[in-house]
């Protein structure tokens, strides 16, 4: 197995440069750095893994999160897998550091900037989908700092990878689940979380995509709660109101107890086919009473593990992570398999 000594020697360069290009430490000529990773390459060089525990505990490698959903219970589950593997991380002197905001360009923004005013090493993200958040992902790049994003993604930015769903093949589920549960004229309305989170509107297209095709199927409106209850509820009850046809919704994002109370509450409900995402306690008390017929649920504990362990092994080792796309389970659940 190659060394560090022996890769330094082939380079012309010292160990320091070499240990410098390995760790992402910066201060190195590009025309150097790439003359020694082709060497890296050649050799295939895989760091001591005792080295690497030794290594990470003397640099005391900060972490941060930023999660949006402040109050959706979903990300309570994203949260104990990141605390999960916080704890671990705690053993290689890692310490991580976790910010949560609304749907806000502005709280992203101010979250991000805190946690480097920490001094955090790379961060996990699930960004607002602006170009604000675009940019500030290039700049952290360009500077060395790594980004994974979780839950949701946002297109044409440096980050490393992508922990999550296959929003817009969740949304062909629902399509198919749709397609399968009912049956005459549907009529669906679709409550969604925020228009700015691409995972919301990736599912919405999905969905779209997989019902075009059946006449019998039409989307008559789409209304957005920000994963708020209250403002589901009111949004779904002003639905029943406006749009007496309606007798399927699709819940692409939180909110679901919310608009489960008003489809309740409604003399329709035995006449509606409701589809939801992820599982919540409250999700699972409506499959139980029969209102939600079918939820597509995420791993979100894993959604809150992997991208910290991709984080640390890049940090720590340089290891690329071996996908760019992590995608979870797509994991179908209906009453009877709950």
């Amino acid at each position: 197995m190659a060394t560090i000594k022996e890769i330094a020697a082939l380079a012309g360069v010292s160990r320091g440069t070499v240990d410098r290009v390995l760790n992402h430490r910066g201060d190195v000529n590009p025309q150097t750095e790439e003359k020694i990773m082709k060497i890296v390459r050649a050799l295939d060089y895989k760091p001591n893994k005792a080295g690497i525990v030794l290594a990470a505990q003397k640099k005391n490698l900060k972490l941060g999160v930023v999660l949006l959903g402040v109050g959706n219970p979903f990300f309570d589950d994203v949260l104990s897998g990141v605390r999960e593997k916080a704890e671990e991380l705690a053993g290689y002197n890692c310490s991580v550091l976790i910010k949560q905001t609304e749907y806000s360009l502005k709280q992203q923004l101010d979250a991000i900037d805190a946690l480097l005013s920490e001094g955090v090493n790379g961060l996990a993200i699930s960004p607002y989908n602006d170009n604000a958040v675009r940019e500030k992902i290039n700049t952290l790049h360009s500077e060395g700092i790594p980004v994974v994003t979780l839950n949701t993604d946002i297109e044409n930015s440096s980050r490393l990878a992508y922990v999550g769903s296959n929003f817009y093949r969740s949304g062909e589920a629902a399509g198919g689940l749709m397609r399968l549960m009912t049956k005459g004229d549907v009529r669906v309305g679709i409550v969604s979380g925020s228009q700015n989170i691409l995972c919301h509107t990736e599912r919405i297209a999905g969905f779209s995509h997989i019902i075009e095709p059946h006449p019998d199927i039409r989307i008559v409106d789409i209304v957005n709660s920000n994963d708020d209850d209250q403002v589901s509820f009111e949004l779904t009850e002003k639905l029943l109101s406006d749009h007496p046809e309606i007798n399927a919704f699709y819940f692409t994002a939180g909110g679901v107890y919310g608009g489960c109370r008003a489809i309740e509450a409604s003399p329709r409900r035995n006449d509606m086919t409701v589809i939801t995402n992820d599982m919540v306690p409250t999700t699972r008390e409506y499959m139980q009473k029969g209102l939600i017929a079918a939820t597509i649920c995420q791993q979100p504990s894993q959604q809150g593990s992997l991208p910290l362990s991709i984080l640390f092994a890049y940090l720590t080792t340089g290891e690329m992570p071996a996908l760019e796309n992590n995608y979870v389970d797509v994991d179908i659940r209906i009453r009877e398999n709950l």
